[in-house]
């Protein structure tokens, strides 16, 4: 395909009216269907998939097997993009068609990305063919990002998300290496009394050149490219050490909770529960002052292990919550079946149209579900009187939000604990 390629790139450059198109095209879940079936029937699958391929061209293509699931199209003498995007929608109704293979019959979609080759638009590099296939696949993977079974049509701007991103897991690599995260931790605060009764640790980034980063800057890459394990595990070890300091300056105040944050691939980690105790043995933290949150996603993927796992988790004495709860899947099923102690309300009820009487009935029905079950409520995103009102009238237990702080570094966490003490 290279040696092709570079040919009608030259071809292009030559004859300023010839224009060209590549299609890369990846099968979707193809592992899935590979590992289920058996790779002897995953290679027919895919003898198959180029078969179709090709019957969609009627000759007026070349279609190439690239590597494992990945094939490429290359169009000639094309008018303009238009021509590309109709064989794009074409090869998607065929492959939509079910495969039969030794009596199974498979269904499958496919992600495209399109790249249109014209002369005043190819890159002046020495590694054309290279360049057209690169942006290709960054057109692919982003319609794999938009849910599959559909194309995207390459441009500058998917370009320079790519080298973005790229940048970004350069640096994010970098920063666990030299220990640029730092923990801020926002109160928990008992809605009966106002007093602060535990904190959750929350990560953020400082980074060299643009500053502090909030999560939502880079937990989702950090997710997607299997760092967010390390830098979970950090922030655990970190918030316990912290926590411990706090209780060790203040010894007359309550014991505190600790909530941390795991992500869905931390809970199915096979050594989960002994790294949890080294770090609680480490620090000095008791297992009934740690409270682990997840989201519903985390319970629903692979949710026998997950199971088993939470069942240890409770044995050492550990609390577990569900966070921001009301957003995904809300299944009262995983609330039967999983030992969860408190839900937390996500914060988007708590907004400025929460007089809503939707909004409030639903955080009603929460609150009544997780006291039926024998489950407290924390209400984040408290941020005004008015809400805190509500939330104590419906009789939630715990609050947390902008109303009573925002989330502070270790030393301002002392601080506050400090102003509630007596005079």
């Amino acid at each position: 395909m290279i040696k092709k390629l570079n040919q009608v790139v030259y071809r292009t450059k030559r004859q300023p009216n010839y224009s060209f198109a590549l299609l890369l095209i990846d099968i979707d879940r193809f592992k899935i269907i590979n590992d289920s079936l058996g790779y002897a029937v995953g290679d027919l699958f895919l003898r198959a998939i180029a078969r179709r391929l090709e019957k969609c061209l009627h000759g007026k293509g070349t279609v190439v097997r690239l590597w494992g699931d990945e094939f490429a199209i290359l169009l000639e003498h094309i008018s303009d993009i238009s021509v590309a995007c109709h064989i794009a929608q074409l090869i998607h109704q065929k492959l939509c068609l079910p495969f039969y293979l030794n009596g199974q019959e498979v269904l499958t979609t496919a992600s495209t990305g399109i790249v249109m080759g014209i002369g005043d638009q190819l890159s002046s590099s020495n590694n054309q063919a290279e360049d057209l296939l690169r942006n290709a696949d960054i057109a692919m993977h982003r319609a794999k990002a938009q849910g599959g079974a559909r194309y995207e049509v390459f441009d500058t701007a998917m370009y320079l998300h790519f080298q973005t991103l790229s940048q970004l897991e350069n640096d994010l690599r970098r920063a666990i290496i030299n220990n640029e995260f730092q923990v801020y931790y926002q109160p928990i605060v008992f809605l009966e009394t106002h007093k602060i009764v535990g904190f959750e640790a929350l990560v953020r980034w400082i980074h060299p050149q643009r500053g502090l980063l909030l999560p939502a800057e880079f937990l989702k890459l950090a997710e997607d490219t299997g760092l967010l394990i390390f830098i979970d595990w950090w922030v655990l070890r970190s918030a316990c050490f912290h926590m411990r300091q706090l209780q060790e300056e203040f010894p007359t105040y309550p014991p505190l909770t600790l909530s941390v944050n795991f992500s869905s691939k931390q809970f199915t980690q096979p050594n989960l529960v002994e790294k949890i105790q080294q770090i609680l043995q480490e620090t000095g933290i008791k297992a009934h002052n740690l409270r682990l949150e997840m989201t519903e996603s985390a319970m629903i993927k692979d949710s026998e292990a997950v199971s088993a796992t939470f069942a240890q988790l409770k044995a050492l004495g550990i609390n577990l919550y569900i966070d921001d709860f009301g957003t995904g899947y809300s299944s009262l099923s995983y609330l039967h079946r999983f030992p969860i102690d408190t839900i937390k309300i996500d914060r988007s009820f708590m907004n400025s149209n929460n007089s809503h009487t939707e909004k409030l009935a639903i955080v009603r029905a929460i609150v009544t579900l997780a006291h039926t079950l024998n489950m407290d409520v924390i209400a984040e995103g408290v941020e005004t009187v008015e809400q805190l009102s509500q939330m104590t009238e419906m009789q939630c237990e715990y609050g947390q939000g902008y109303l009573f702080s925002k989330p502070v570094n270790s030393h301002a966490m002392k601080a506050l604990i400090a102003a509630q003490l007596p005079c």
